[in-house]
């Protein structure tokens, strides 16, 4: 608040300010989602995405006039818009993977989430290496330990659930194999995100790190989620009970919003993503009774802050610094293309996909987002990797996360089975 506050304006101008803001967003997002969906038979998602950067604080954002100066007027640090508007765009992506759970076939969620961890590990392991290594090649650091190649390596590991999962539902494609696979190896894919993100920060503070307190780390971080999806799942009917104790209107919804919030906080607060705590809760949820009714309410809500989530996404891209670093940039999107899609595919096929099926996984696990941004900015603040490089990161971040959606339709369009014949016979 105190920086907005510093741009000018009392605390009723800033709350003036954010609501225009989200006017704008929210018009905008519909008009480019229509045209992209009516006219250019492509994702809403990805007008939506446009829309952010045509009207982000890079573009014409500055322009636009508000409140007392531009209405999207750059702002420095790791993401160049206010803290309340960033805020607001987070609780869409909270209740977009709340909804996405709520969707989700548990035991289907259950039968593949093996097939799932392996998926994730591959898709980790690949981009990090691959990355870590171009970044060196290319001259941008001197060691495969050096600070910008650990955190160029890391920003590339991170999957955007969010963007797979937005067009996994808008083709009815969450319950099939394929789409279970990628959203559970996604949600994975974060919490191992996560623990790299917590290694190489450890590493370039210390210069180095002992293999136990590696082993903590992650066991840390697999155990919290791993006990809180449990966990939510067992008093899942109990606490749908407690709420058809409440006759007022909007009881249900309210309820079950705030829950998902403070769920979603609390595994923020143990160093985890909050979208993995809103994805338990709703997976959780999804086997009760209640979950259509309460699929039916939450769909209201995010019909209004899913799009700010996607269009917020759109104004972090910065063209004039992806520019300056075209060609590790070129390059680095390649690769974290191949080694997403080849490391996530390989252990697919391995798994009983076929080549149609691993084709699926693998490219929806290739677009990153909000993680691999943050990785990015951690990075910058740390000082670890330079403007030039976090240019490169915001581009590799743009270009995966737009083709994704272009290459998963027609895969998932096509309506041959994705498991090899033996399984589908079973």
């Amino acid at each position: 608040m105190a920086e907005n506050m510093a741009h000018g304006g009392s605390p009723v101008e800033v709350a003036a300010h954010l609501v225009l803001q989200l006017a704008v967003i929210l018009a905008t997002a519909k008009l480019f989602a229509e045209a992209f969906e009516r006219w250019l038979k492509q994702p809403p998602v990805l007008g939506e995405l446009v829309a952010g950067m045509l009207i982000g604080p890079y573009a014409l954002g500055k322009f636009i006039p508000g409140i007392n100066g531009p209405l999207f007027r750059p702002i420095e640090g790791v993401v160049p818009i206010s803290n309340e508007l960033w805020s607001v765009a987070q609780l869409g992506a909270v209740i977009l993977l709340f909804l996405v759970g709520l969707e989700t076939d548990l035991s289907l969620f259950l039968r593949y989430a093996g097939k799932a961890l392996f998926v994730a590990i591959g898709g980790v392991l690949f981009p990090f290496f691959f990355s870590n290594a171009l970044t060196v090649w290319l001259g941008y650091a001197d060691s495969y330990l050096h600070p910008s190649a650990l955190f160029m390596g890391a920003v590339s590991t991170a999957t955007s659930v969010g963007i797979t999962a937005r067009v996994l539902s808008e083709l009815r494609k969450l319950n099939v194999p394929e789409g279970v696979t990628i959203l559970a190896a996604a949600v994975i894919d974060d919490v191992l995100g996560i623990i790299v993100l917590a290694i190489v920060g450890s590493l370039v503070a210390v210069g180095k790190i002992e293999p136990l307190q590696l082993c903590a780390i992650a066991i840390k971080a697999f155990g919290i989620w791993v006990i809180l999806t449990a966990l939510a799942i067992v008093i899942a009917p109990k606490l749908v009970r407690f709420l058809r104790l409440f006759n007022s209107e909007g009881a249900t919804l309210v309820l079950t919003v705030s829950l998902c919030f403070l769920i979603s906080s609390l595994m923020e607060s143990f160093g985890l993503a909050m979208i993995i705590g809103a994805y338990a809760l709703g997976l959780a949820f999804s086997r009760t009774e209640a979950a259509r009714h309460i699929e039916e309410a939450v769909r209201q809500v995010a019909h209004i802050l899913v799009p700010i989530f996607f269009v917020v996404m759109g104004m972090l891209v910065d063209f004039e610094r992806m520019l300056t670093a075209l060609l590790f940039g070129f390059l680095l999107t390649l690769l974290a293309i191949l080694s997403k899609v080849g490391g996530c595919g390989f252990p697919a096929l391995l798994s009983g996909f076929n080549l149609l099926g691993a084709s699926r996984i693998g490219f929806g696990m290739m677009p990153r987002g909000e993680v691999a941004l943050i990785i990015a900015g951690v990075g910058l603040a740390k000082g670890a990797i330079n403007l030039q490089e976090f240019g490169v990161a915001i581009m590799m971040t743009f270009v995966t996360t737009f083709l994704a959606p272009i290459l998963l339709v027609p895969l998932f369009k096509a309506e041959s089975s994705g498991l090899r014949t033996a399984q589908v016979k079973r």
